[in-house]
């Protein structure tokens, strides 16, 4: 009886050894993917758990990074090998019905499936995990080259790296077993028979999924161009994602249909043979084809704008460093008197002699901020310090006197104008309104200059088209706005307008930044020496919020933040290449077997060869270049709301973004021309079973 059972098992085993073996060609592909995503995601454990990133500086920010993807890389990897293992269902659902018609029971397919999986997962897992391994050292040493730190020598194998490696991955596979017997189990032995042959019915014209469509499309658009301030486009680009998303998947779905039913009322167009077979196949077909292109579509769009983005922000590090610190050293003080401010001047220039070097472009000026709500023109204060989110706006306000200091022209202002600069957000129109939280909300009317219950009023003269901002306020994602009025009386009449006339108003403010001809570690030293003595002087003096900074200081810092970001790109964008790349080539050979009858007849009746294969080519550009013109519409509309998120990061140089999507689009377009050529090739070879 033993034996018997053991006979049993072994026949088991070798049948699904078989299957496997036999299904190679079209198992290969993925079990190579899953190799890939096994292997990426234990380096993201790796990179997020070892011990030799921890000198690194802001090592936190970038574990928080790393460990950001490897969460994207482990939901990706779950829907994705999900979502292709079901086109390796459909291809084994005849031999599975087979099994059936011969006799096996539904249990026994499900055994056979379970050492399938068993084997696939095993040998996934090992090799997976081996090859994340092999390549971990080399993904530390890309990470430190991308971060520009020193190289460190060690090897490690964090054990929490294959514990979560093989917790993910072993219930994906888990889950893919339990719809695999699920498919089984709920179909006919006849249906399984046919299940790779049964095609779709004719869809009806979706009118209302295709409105939905459209409306959730222009929706995500309209929030796209229409998203002016920082803050707020963090919030608005997930919400503008998802009904992008949302819309692609009703118009692939509804909107396709349609526009195939509509070329074939059109006679002229409908009745020729490089036409005629494959808008009908697709009509047909679209229900199924839909998905898939739109899957295809938002990874491309997600490949895009992940690389580009990324791309950008580490290649324009200069740029953002340069935005963040105008000055090479920089001194910042709140709450100083003018006594106080003369005796930092003397300090500064006192420890910039004691390092050898000469301040050069020096910048100084003395301003105030006030923290506002903001809505379109109007500016409001709150006694409590409440601010909402995304109104929430900082006020920079400089006398005349001060902006004359900075060495700009002379300029002429009246009790109630003001220039302004806008670093962040936008104000609509030329006079502006203060007043206090709970006071007249009504209209910014009144003469310039007015004040009262209604608040205060500022008509603005002149916009600067650039100015010297405050770096630090760069970090800040409020909305940002520099004005110049004539004098500190205006300025108080603002502040009571603001908070009231009891709120006491603190001094103000103190920047100086300069520039040194000296190298990086004089600076970080001039830097150093310039916060001991600042914090020995607030000390003695009473004075909070003393500090200096600087761009060396910082640099291995950005360069962290900056880094991890382009390195966490490139590993996504990878991820996203290899779906896109598998998806489509296992909806080419799906549609390749469904179709391949359909061209035998086609060929039966009279059509040669050259006829098919100009079909075939009418098919398949169809079908691949829909979703790359649509990702590169998305894409299009999404820059100028991925430019407002990039402000966010300190980038604002545009054309530098701009260059760096056309050029992703461009690669990605020339990656994407390269794949159609090798599926477009394997479709031919199966429907007509002609090499070349």
């Amino acid at each position: 009886m033993k034996t018997q059972r053991k006979m049993k098992g072994s026949f088991y085993v070798r049948l699904a050894l078989n299957n496997l073996r036999k299904n190679a060609k079209a198992y290969l592909p993925y079990l190579l993917t899953c190799f890939g995503t096994i292997a990426m995601f234990y380096n993201m454990c790796f990179l997020m758990l070892t011990r030799d990133i921890g000198p690194l500086s802001n090592s936190v920010s970038l574990r928080q990074i790393l460990m950001f993807g490897a969460v994207i890389i482990g939901i990706f990897s779950a829907i994705f090998l999900l979502y292709t293992n079901s086109f390796l269902v459909k291809r084994r659902q005849k031999e599975f019905g087979l099994f059936n018609i011969l006799g096996m029971e539904k249990r026994h397919v499900a055994r056979i499936m379970a050492l399938e999986t068993l084997f696939t997962s095993a040998v996934s897992l090992v090799i997976g995990i081996l090859t994340g391994i092999l390549l971990s050292k080399l993904m530390l040493l890309l990470l430190f080259k991308i971060l520009s730190a020193n190289i460190t020598f060690g090897f490690e194998i964090p054990g929490g790296a294959i514990r979560n490696t093989l917790c993910l991955f072993g219930i994906i596979f888990g889950l893919t077993l339990i719809y695999n017997i699920a498919q089984v189990y709920r179909a006919k032995p006849v249906e399984l028979l046919r299940g790779g042959l049964v095609g779709e019915k004719e869809p009806r014209t979706k009118w209302v999924l295709a409105v939905i469509g459209i409306l959730c499309l222009g929706a995500g658009y309209y929030l796209a161009l229409t998203t002016e301030a920082p803050l707020a486009a963090l919030g608005i680009f997930f919400l503008a994602v998802l009904l992008v998303m949302i819309g692609t998947y009703c118009l692939f779905a509804a909107g396709s249909i349609a526009v195939l039913k509509l070329l074939r009322r059109n006679k002229q167009f409908y009745y020729q043979s490089r036409h005629f077979i494959p808008v009908s196949g697709m009509i047909y077909r679209m229900k199924q084809n839909a998905i898939g292109l739109a899957n295809i579509c938002i990874l491309s769009s997600a490949v895009i704008v992940v690389l580009s983005t990324t791309v950008s922000l580490y290649v324009g590090m200069e740029d953002v460093l340069r935005t963040r610190y105008p000055r090479n050293v920089i001194v910042n003080a709140t709450d100083v008197s003018d006594r106080q401010a003369a005796a930092l001047d003397t300090l500064i220039a006192e420890q910039a002699q004691l390092h050898d070097m000469t301040p050069q472009d020096v910048i100084r000026h003395r301003y105030r901020i006030f923290l506002t709500n903001q809505d379109g023109t109007e500016f409001v204060g709150d006694r409590d310090q409440y601010y909402a989110g995304q109104s929430m706006a900082m006020l920079v306000f400089m006398t005349r006197a001060d902006y004359l200091a900075m060495g700009y022209q002379s300029v002429t202002l009246g009790p109630g104008e003001a220039l302004l600069y806008v670093s962040r957000g936008h104000i609509p129109g030329e006079v502006v309104r203060f007043g206090a939280a709970g006071g007249d909300a009504g209209g910014a009317g009144g003469a310039a200059g007015t004040h009262g219950d209604a608040g205060y009023t500022l008509s603005i003269r002149e916009r600067l088209n650039s100015f010297e901002t405050v770096g630090q306020l760069t970090a800040m994602l409020a909305g940002s706005y520099y004005f110049i009025v004539n004098n500190d009386q205006t300025l108080t009449e603002i502040h009571n307008a603001l908070f009231g006339k009891g709120a006491a108003m603190a001094e103000r403010s103190y920047y100086y930044g300069f520039d040194v001809a000296a190298a990086p570690e004089a600076q970080i030293s001039l830097v150093s020496a310039l916060n001991t003595k600042l914090k020995e002087y607030g000390a003695s003096q009473g004075v909070s919020g003393l500090y200096a900074e600087g761009a060396e200081s910082e640099r291995a810092s950005f360069y962290t933040l900056y880094g991890g970001l382009f390195f966490i790109g490139l590993f996504l964008g990878l991820l996203f290449i290899m779906g896109t790349v598998l998806i489509i080539y296992y909806k080419q050979v799906a549609e390749g077997y469904d179709d391949k009858e359909r061209y035998e007849i086609m060929q039966k009746v009279g059509m040669s060869r050259a006829e098919v294969r100009k079909v075939i080519r009418s098919q398949v550009l169809a079908v691949f270049f829909l979703p790359l013109i649509t990702a590169a519409i998305h894409v299009a509309f999404a820059f100028k709301l991925i430019t407002r998120l990039l402000v966010v990061f300190n980038l604002t140089n545009v054309p530098l973004f701009a260059a760096c999507t056309g050029l992703t689009v461009l690669l990605f377009a020339v990656l994407y021309i390269f794949v159609y050529a090798l599926t477009a090739k394997t479709y031919y070879q199966i429907v007509s079973q002609v090499r070349g």
